[in-house]
């Protein structure tokens, strides 16, 4: 669960959070050799592999409504499925709920990528923050 930014939210989706599955905690050692480099050094730099979620296009979510907000993955083929994200970034975790009624998203259990699991996919989920 991260903050939106500004040029996130649109005027028909003003949700201030956006949520991703982590696939991938990792670090790397980097050295710079850009303008201002000041010498060789590594420095470690940690980051997570996430596959991010989409909002399922609910109007009336949220506190006032005393509903769950809904949410599903994005398409694979979009540019934006998945991304990388600075741990420091990350406001908390929550619980993502499978909307069990909705059904799973690929019946016969075959999915497109070993690495997003996406063969465990259900339609849409609830957030419990």
């Amino acid at each position: 669960m991260v903050l939106s930014g500004p040029d996130e939210n649109d005027a028909t989706t003003s949700h201030p959070f956006k949520y991703a599955q982590v696939l991938g905690i990792f670090h790397v050692n980097v050295v710079y050799v850009g303008p201002g480099m000041v010498n060789y050094q590594p420095y470690r730099m940690e980051f997570l592999w996430v596959r991010w979620y989409q909002s399922a296009g609910m109007p009336a979510a949220g506190w006032k409504s005393h509903k769950l907000d809904r949410i599903r993955f994005s398409p694979m083929s979009a540019d934006d499925t998945f991304g990388f994200l600075d741990p420091a970034d990350v406001l908390r975790a929550c619980h993502i709920i499978p909307a069990f009624a909705k059904g799973k998203r690929h019946v016969d259990g075959m999915g497109l990528s070993w690495c997003a699991r996406d063969s465990l996919d259900w339609v849409e989920y609830y957030v419990n923050r």
